[in-house]
């Protein structure tokens, strides 16, 4: 049969697998059960009217096994392949199907260095793939495995896509699979790639964004997803899932412990029966720790569904974006009574939604209470001065966040006043997100008092990097010292480049908006690097600002009185 030939013609007992042996054994497999559930035939004696007519009878012993076949080993075209026999293979299984060879797979067979373990991708995106095309691939997939196959934008159909599902999952050829934007795998196409999901242990990431998951596909990847397989990440953003398919998903997921990251965005969740899922689904999954749920409709009756779910999330959920969903003050006050409860959220954007200064107050109680948030996305949110305030209230109190995004909101002379006092007393935050220029006062000399107040912030932000360095470089050499007291070490040791965070831009809060950011920075390492460039301690005022102590200001009352002042 077609699409499974090797480049080598098959010796006794080491034929080559074609599509329909592959899912012979799965179609095997399946029937084994349903057989034990079969009624008594008459020739198991089930008829026990016919009982002196019909006899059971039993071959002898030796006759009971007529042989015995080993099983398939899916890597036996892989072992001390080179890379000529994978090409001639893959030239003479196109040959064989009638289709021209991939230019691209061509080269990148070319450039495999180590065939004894996972390459780095199978690079397919923008390829047209037809039926010929997908089928041809098993030559290389048999022989070299990868960690990403890119699938991106192939025009893959039914046919192509469930040969190329059941390649992957026999020969476990990838850890990341990417089929985005393939609107036309259909039903059958997701039924492989829900078998694939259920069988394969190496796949641990799914990113299947813009191809449609309609109720008639649904429920086969919500019965893959109910068990706890390999998947870690699962990117499901504009696939069409309000309604029904989001139910089947929500329902499954509730049992899922393997899970950790789960991306719908763009799928027009509305703020009643989705949210209501959503909601049950964080009260009982306390595995998946990102939730990303961007560019929905989830609105203020939706959010009350969701803090519901959060309220249970004691330990769980690290990340949840609700970026442009339509929220107003009106649902600030169902996140502020979730916040204090839960006790992993570490990462929350409520980034372009029109909160105003009135749900920053009542969020602001909330995350005073809570004692897990770090980083906070409030960029375009309809605030101004009053409501700079309240956040300089809540930073003024908060010993560990880290990071806060004000971008794209009317923050003039005395909101940023409170801010740069509150930064005074805070130890903790790393970054502070402010538009770069000043906004438009009526008295022009606030302009200049703007840019003074910008600067004083960054460099609040900068003092706080350096004594947080300080801290980590200390707390090393005291562990060091410790674990190493018989050393005499004159020389600390050296000094790591602060890590990018990863959460920050999973969470939509790094570089979105072009990225008008207050600090000037981009990552935190670089306000260390800043200081190299040219630019001493003493011009961040460093030294004086540490030798302040401000015990005055450890209210909002005091904040909003001296901000005026």
């Amino acid at each position: 049969p077609e699409g499974g030939g090797g480049g080598q013609p098959p010796g006794p007992g080491d034929s080559a697998e074609s599509p329909s042996e592959r899912s012979q054994e799965r179609t095997e497999a399946a029937a084994a059960p349903d057989q034990a559930l079969l009624p008594p035939s008459l020739e198991d004696g089930g008829d026990h009217h016919n009982a002196d007519t019909k006899k059971v009878t039993f071959p002898s012993d030796e006759d009971i096994v007529s042989g015995a076949v080993e099983p398939k080993d899916p890597w036996r075209h892989a072992q001390n392949v080179t890379v000529d026999e994978i090409l001639n293979a893959y030239r003479q299984g196109c040959q064989k199907l009638n289709c021209k060879p991939i230019a691209k797979v061509l080269k990148q067979i070319q450039e495999l260095k180590d065939l004894t373990q996972r390459n780095e991708c199978l690079d397919l995106k923008g390829e047209k793939l037809d039926y010929k095309a997908c089928e041809s691939l098993e030559e290389v997939l048999k022989r070299v495995q990868f960690k990403l196959v890119d699938l991106e934008q192939t025009n893959l159909d039914e046919d192509g896509a469930s040969a190329l599902f059941d390649m992957i999952e026999y020969y476990e050829s990838a850890t990341h699979l990417n089929i985005s934007f393939n609107k036309h795998i259909g039903t059958r196409g997701w039924q492989a790639a829900a078998h694939m999901m259920r069988k394969t242990s190496s796949l641990q990431y799914l990113d299947a964004r813009n191809s449609p998951l309609l109720d008639h596909s649904a429920p086969f990847v919500a019965r893959a997803l109910r068990i706890s397989g390999s998947l870690v990440v699962l990117h499901l953003e504009n696939a069409g899932l309000s309604g029904r398919p989001l139910m089947l998903l929500a329902t499954a997921l509730k049992m899922n412990m393997n899970l950790r990251e789960l991306y719908l965005a763009d799928n027009k969740l509305n703020g009643l029966q989705d949210s209501a899922q959503l909601g049950n689904l964080l009260k009982f999954n306390y595995n998946i720790q990102i939730l990303d749920l961007r560019n929905n409709h989830i609105l203020d009756t939706g959010l009350a569904y969701v803090c519901e779910g959060l309220k249970e999330q004691r330990k769980g959920l690290v990340t949840l974006v609700l970026w442009n969903n339509q929220l107003t003050h009106h649902g600030m006050g169902y996140l502020a009574a979730a916040l204090p409860c839960t006790q992993s959220l570490e990462t929350l954007n409520l980034g372009h939604n029109s909160i105003g200064n009135e749900g920053v107050h009542q969020l602001k109680d909330g995350l005073i209470s809570n004692r897990s948030v770090l980083r906070l996305g409030l960029a375009s949110t309809k605030l101004s001065c009053e409501g700079a305030v309240a956040v300089a209230e809540f930073i003024a109190e908060s010993s560990r966040l880290l990071r806060l995004d004000l971008r794209e909101n009317e923050v003039k002379t005395g909101g940023l006043m409170a801010l740069s006092l509150a930064l005074k007393v805070n130890t903790s935050l790393l970054r502070l997100d402010l538009d770069r220029e000043p906004k438009k006062e009526t008295v022009k000399s606030f302009i200049e008092t703007q840019r003074g107040l910008l600067a004083e912030i960054q460099n609040g932000c900068k003092r706080n990097f350096i004594l947080a360095k300080e801290k980590e470089e200390t707390d090393q050499k005291m562990r060091q010292s410790a674990s190493m007291a018989e050393i005499a070490t004159e020389d600390g040791p050296p000094t790591e480049e602060e890590p990018s965070d990863p959460a920050l831009q999973k969470a939509g809060l790094q570089n979105q908006g072009d990225g008008e950011v207050g600090d000037g920075q981009s990552e935190k390492s670089s306000l260390l690097s800043e200081s190299s460039a040219g630019q001493s301690e003493s011009n961040y005022h460093t030294e004086s600002m540490c030798g302040q102590s401000f015990p005055g200001i450890r209210s909002s009352s005091d904040l909003l009185r001296l901000s005026l002042r």
